[in-house]
């Protein structure tokens, strides 16, 4: 188990073309091409979603507030070996609430985490986290991160988006 606190934020954008060749202007760090589906589960605190992916499988609670502006989040996350059986147990005692479905490019820089999304009824995003795990960045500096990295690809207040792709995807439904 880890536990985590990020700062992040998510912009809606036309493209990922011109931000992933801005991103790659800093030489980072490429993870890989995932695909992944997030199954949200009915909880009383926080949320909860089991992550399944070629790259990334977790189960992951999260607490943070929807803003638009760079928003701090504490995360637990277990790294599972991808086991069906899970996200049975799971969706018996709990409820699938929605899933989400993306392809998901990932880079870092340095503790900085970049997603560059292509969400299923959605559309294309890019996610910034500044990750600390291990209690050596603080708050100020994860969220000067942040800062730097809206500013760095220029994006604009209407292009954030405070909600996750999981509230995104359960108010397209109605």
């Amino acid at each position: 188990m880890s536990i985590l606190i990020n700062f992040e934020f998510k912009a809606k954008v036309a493209s990922l073309e011109p931000y992933e060749n801005k991103l790659l202007s800093l030489k980072p760090d490429f993870k890989g091409i995932d695909h992944q589906v997030d199954y949200y589960f009915h909880t009383e605190k926080g949320r909860l979603k089991l992550r399944t992916g070629n790259i990334e499988n977790a189960l992951i609670h999260y607490d943070r507030s929807d803003s638009i502006h760079a928003r701090e989040s504490k995360v637990i996350l277990y790294k599972h070996v991808t086991d069906a059986s899970l996200k049975e147990i799971l969706s018996i005692h709990l409820g699938v609430k929605t899933v989400v479905d993306k392809i998901r490019k990932i880079y870092f820089v340095e503790n900085v985490k970049f997603h560059l999304d292509l969400v299923h009824k959605l559309g294309t995003f890019i996610e910034v986290e500044a990750i600390d795990g291990e209690g050596q960045y603080s708050i100020e500096h994860l969220q000067a991160q942040c800062a730097y990295y809206m500013e760095f690809f220029g994006l604009k207040v209407e292009n954030m988006i405070a909600k996750s792709y999981a509230d995104l995807i359960m108010e397209s439904r109605v």
